[in-house]
């Protein structure tokens, strides 16, 4: 099963996608890579949604991406007498560890870290930034705000704290549960909530153990701040708008997008841009204009993935809005437009000698008459830089390692693979052959680019390149390995 375009469609799991039939179908309908939300259903739901993906895989004969979304900490005010409260621009309101019920005045926040981290000055958001507060004086166990956006306030709603880095782990003790569970279950990636700083990712990275990769969520200023340091310690990115869009300026949000992409490119690491893609279907089987214009965008800045949410959860419309996604990102790519952005945003990454055989891959691709760029990788790293460059043929990456071949869809352009160990290179350009042709990228009379490294079976070892024909009678001419 081939994909006719390269970005990727992450599609989240929950009560509107529950069983084989529903999961199968958004995986034929074009989801590449399925989301298991920890902060909905317990262990044995997310580990009956996992075991379904696997069935499915094994049915199909391809490899599926699964993504486990940890939950991060929540952040929450208390309860009130009557359950909610008025509240008004210009008033006094205090957040407080008083444990009794509150009014118009004042609420618990049961968060000590918070106060810990205050300063006269600092602004708090409340139910996803409807209400806007900000700090005239505070303590170890109070806050007095004044109100700057008023309206409702009711019982536990979500406290942003947008402008000071808090003395948090991004793990809670139920993350830290989470992150076992379903490192034990064999997902692929693992989704990190409420990043701050590089050190709540090798945190994560410590724990998995190598289990799975570690996609950092960028949903905090303080993130965006620290992006180049977050990015070096990660194996991805998903920029979480919803988030980013509460805790910052909404219009700060498309150009931090754009330049989080860009950057995840030059490294070499996978980019999923998230929330609040096609929010509408969630209720109806159209998306707006301008959700199919944002879908489009992100597609156009050369993202991995895009990402459904409760769309494809909890909507009445699953397998629409995955259709829609798919829709949207064909007739973007087939754009002669899309080609001239992507390639004037490539830059050159020439270090080592894996580089150099990627960028001679891409150009002997664009010059000839190429159907397909075969990458041999244990470790997926050179199939990875050969997704960078965003070559106009398909990317087959052919590994025998079954996580490696997993992990790899997530990446633009990867068709993956997981094929037998080979110890020569004329077997490896063989078994590429056969992938391209049985995929359905390339027939007898073709050609395809393979890269692979000698001594085989060293990850980061890429070292050779050849054009090869797709009649095996030519491959196996004489010559030397």
């Amino acid at each position: 099963m081939r994909r006719h375009r390269n970005v990727k469609i992450v599609a989240t799991l929950g009560p509107a996608s529950d069983d084989y039939d529903t999961i199968r179908s958004l995986f034929e309908a074009g989801a590449d890579v399925f989301r298991l939300n920890m902060s909905h259903g317990g262990h044995d739901d997310i580990r009956a949604r996992h075991n379904t993906i696997r069935d499915i895989e094994r049915d199909t004969g391809r490899p599926i991406c699964i993504l486990a979304d940890l939950q991060g900490p929540k952040l929450r005010c208390g309860v009130f007498e009557g359950d909610s409260a008025e509240i008004e621009e210009g008033q006094k309101f205090r957040f407080d560890l008083d444990e009794t019920p509150g009014d118009a005045t004042r609420v618990r926040l049961p968060h000590k870290e918070i106060f810990a981290a205050l300063e006269p000055g600092s602004t708090l958001l409340v139910n996803d930034g409807k209400l806007r507060l900000k700090v005239e004086a505070c303590g170890d166990d109070y806050a007095d705000c004044v109100v700057v956006t008023g309206g409702t306030i009711s019982n536990r709603k979500g406290v942003n704290v947008p402008d000071v880095v808090l003395p948090l782990a991004a793990l809670s003790e139920k993350d830290r549960k989470d992150l076992e569970f379903v490192c034990e279950l064999g997902v692929d990636w693992l989704a990190l909530s409420f990043v701050q700083r590089p050190e709540d990712v090798d945190e994560a990275r410590e724990l998995a153990r190598g289990r799975a990769a570690i996609l950092s969520k960028i949903e905090k200023p303080a993130a965006v701040e620290a992006f180049e340091e977050i990015l070096a310690v990660s194996d991805g990115i998903m920029v979480a708008r919803g988030d980013l869009g509460v805790e910052l300026p909404v219009q700060a949000v498309p150009p931090i997008q754009k330049r989080l992409i860009r950057k995840c490119r030059a490294a070499a690491k996978p980019v999923i841009v998230a929330t609040q893609m096609l929010e509408s279907m969630i209720e109806s089987p159209m998306p707006t204009r301008a959700e199919v214009s944002d879908v489009a965008q992100a597609i156009y800045e050369g993202t991995d993935a895009v990402m459904l949410s409760a769309e494809s959860a909890a909507g009445q419309y699953p397998l629409q809005a995955v259709q829609t996604m798919n829709a949207v990102a064909e007739e973007v790519e087939s754009d002669p437009t899309f080609r001239e952005i992507i390639e004037a945003s490539r830059s050159s990454h020439l270090t080592t000698t894996a580089d150099g055989i990627v960028a001679a891959a891409r150009e002997i691709a664009e010059t000839t008459d190429v159907k397909a760029i075969c990458v041999f990788s244990h470790s997926g790293s050179t199939a990875l830089k050969v997704s960078r460059e965003r070559p106009r043929v398909p990317v087959i990456g052919l590994t025998p390692i079954r996580e490696t071949a997993r992990r790899l869809v997530l990446s633009w352009g990867v068709h993956s693979v997981e094929t037998q160990e080979v110890e020569r290179f004329k077997f490896a350009v063989v078994s590429a052959v056969r992938a391209a042709k049985s995929s359905g990228f390339a027939e007898g009379t073709d050609q395809v680019v393979v890269t692979a490294g000698i001594p085989f079976n060293v990850p980061g070892s890429t070292n050779i390149l050849r054009v090869a024909p797709c009649d095996e009678r030519l491959i196996f001419g004489g010559e030397g390995d």
